[in-house]
């Protein structure tokens, strides 16, 4: 990710739709009116490329020229694919090894590109109108793309890459992104004709299995499988699940890992190797249940790897823990001890740490980019850029989060609910900045909202003497957004509340806001002129049932959680 002068930060911030004009506010003739190029792109961030790239022998409507230029999006990545394939091919000794893995992350993000590219054209191909679930659909996997090609950028800017390299890349990069910049402003004014509400029911209320509830740190899934595995699991596991009537978690299987041989395998990276590829949620998860220990390994839920439960024994049980660094060689994408990529995982009762330490400076514990997502009641442990909420749509409920820099960062859809955000002591010189987030376009449903939860110092933090500055966030992409609503905000924030990246950068363009929020750091007072407060109506945009319409998926997680404001 981008560098500071001093920190190397490679958050982004995580925040929230921006309540700015979007395309489907602009006034306009009907969608399926012919219109000329001219008109369908001045509402894009680049209107002369849009007139460059759209067909302009005779008018089409806004879904023609929408569905046009995906499929320009889908030949500019197909031609980005090949190019990078072909650097890979050359003789290892031409490359460095931090290049080679720069480029293996572009050639995953393209090819991630490509299967959401697909996906958006065979939805949209034949359809003006679509409910409004897969409407949000299509609008998440357009905004992932342009997030997936920026950070194939970031990671190439992060190498020593020879020019003749970086110069053959950027160009395509740099016009593959402005295409996906116009496909995703015409789909939003052709098919999202207003921001979208969600299922507003009132959410889930908390369950417990737990036989013993002082062992319980957090309320945990009430689980619905075959006598078998209810028998394999309350065997290893050493508790008895608790019937319920309703709400119950469907497990179509159950594996157990254990170190000590006691399970099915000895590694966690078996266990996600053993499990169906492309399930459906309908036909329930592929429960994995590690027991507790600390397992050395790095874990990938890769794309084929959809609708899996990974159950732990509890925070600091249950411990999957790595090293990888920006400064030992790796990209900030791929230093990741645990990496999400599988739609509809479900990770409970589990401490994923990255101990590289301050001075490795970027270091990920976990990065998510699996659409549908929820973690719940686990610990994310590192300094800088501990939680990369990489894309798509997320849900964290009743975890820790600790940090230094930019800890919490990305630019997803996401929501973290009750959960623990944990300052810890950086180095010296540096800064705590909570989040980071990384929007790059206006018309991207990306952001970060925070809910219901606590702002605090670790304990290390705590004993510093107030030697350190902490601050909400810092806006590391043009149109960062980040919202805290209904939270407690203790005393080792900055009266100022948030800091600047660079300068006035994304000061005019970003969206910051709070809501009703409590505790001695919370007083807005004296905040930063770039922030701004936000009323009830406001707030409810970054709710769970309005922002990642969790009331449409959540369910079927068994994860409690508040769809409206609490």
């Amino acid at each position: 990710m981008a560098s500071s002068l001093y920190i190397l930060p490679c958050a982004i911030f995580l925040v929230f739709f921006f309540s700015s004009p979007s395309n489907a506010d602009t006034p306009s003739a009907p969608s399926s009116t012919p219109i000329a190029p001219d008109l369908a792109c001045n509402a894009t961030l680049y209107p002369d490329f849009c007139k460059s790239l759209l067909p302009n022998n005779s008018p089409l409507n806004i879904y023609d020229y929408g569905r046009f230029s995906v499929r320009k999006s889908i030949s500019s990545t197909r031609k980005f694919s090949a190019l990078t394939n072909a650097y890979l091919t050359t003789p290892v000794t031409t490359l460095s090894k931090n290049v080679v893995r720069a480029l293996e992350d572009c050639r995953l993000l393209a090819d991630l590109n490509m299967d959401y590219l697909s996906n958006t054209i065979n939805t949209i191909g034949s359809t003006t109108d679509l409910p409004s679930l897969k409407a949000d659909d299509m609008e998440t996997l357009l905004s992932a793309v342009i997030t997936n090609q920026k950070t194939c950028l970031e990671g190439l800017q992060e190498t020593n890459a020879p020019a003749i390299v970086k110069n053959s890349l950027y160009n395509p990069l740099s016009d593959g992104n402005k295409v996906s910049s116009v496909s995703l402003s015409l789909y939003n004014r052709g098919w999202v004709h207003k921001r979208m509400k969600g299922n507003m029911e009132k959410g889930r209320k908390k369950k417990f299995f737990c036989s013993d509830m002082k062992s319980c740190r957090h309320g945990r899934l009430p689980l619905k499988m075959s006598n078998r595995n209810r028998e394999i699991f309350e065997s290893i596991g050493r508790r008895k699940l608790h019937q319920t009537d309703s709400n119950e978690v469907l497990v179509r299987d159950i594996v157990i890992v254990s170190k000590d041989g006691g399970g099915n395998f000895t590694t966690i990276n078996e266990a996600v190797a053993a499990a169906p590829n492309n399930t459906v949620v309908s036909d329930g998860y592929f429960l994995i249940y590690v027991v507790s220990g600390v397992y050395e390994e790095y874990v990938t839920i890769d794309k084929k790897k959809k609708n899996i439960l990974m159950m732990g024994d509890g925070i600091n049980q249950t411990v999957i823990t790595g090293n990888r660094s920006v400064v030992d060689g790796w990209t900030t994408f791929n230093s990741a001890t645990f990496v999400v990529v599988g739609q509809g995982f479900v990770g409970v009762n589990i401490t994923f740490c990255n101990t590289a330490g301050p001075s490795k400076h970027q270091a990920v514990a976990v990065r998510n980019g699996a659409d549908l997502s929820t973690f719940y009641s686990c610990s994310f442990e590192a300094y800088q850029d501990t939680l990369y909420t990489h894309s798509l749509r997320q849900f964290y409920r009743e975890c820790d989060v600790y940090g230094t820099v930019d800890f919490i960062f990305g630019n997803a859809a996401v929501v973290l609910q009750n959960c623990n955000l944990y300052a810890r002591l950086p180095m010296a010189g540096q800064f705590n900045a909570l989040t980071a987030q990384g929007r790059t376009d206006p018309n991207q449903n990306t952001g970060t909202s925070i809910q219901n939860c606590n702002i605090l110092a670790a304990p290390e933090l705590a004993r510093s003497n107030g030697t350190t500055k902490t601050y909400l966030g810092r806006p590391w992409k043009e149109y960062s957004r980040t919202v805290y609503m209904k939270s407690y905000i203790d005393s080792l924030i900055q009266p100022e509340g948030w800091i600047a990246w660079s300068g006035d950068f994304a000061l005019n363009t970003s969206y910051y806001a709070e809501f009703n929020n409590r505790g001695p750091g919370s007083n807005t007072a004296n905040r930063v002129k770039w922030t701004r407060p936000i009323n009830a109506t406001d707030a409810e945009t970054f709710t769970v049932s309005n922002f990642i319409l969790g009331g449409d998926w959540l369910p079927s997680t068994g994860v409690p959680y508040d769809a409206g404001l609490p």
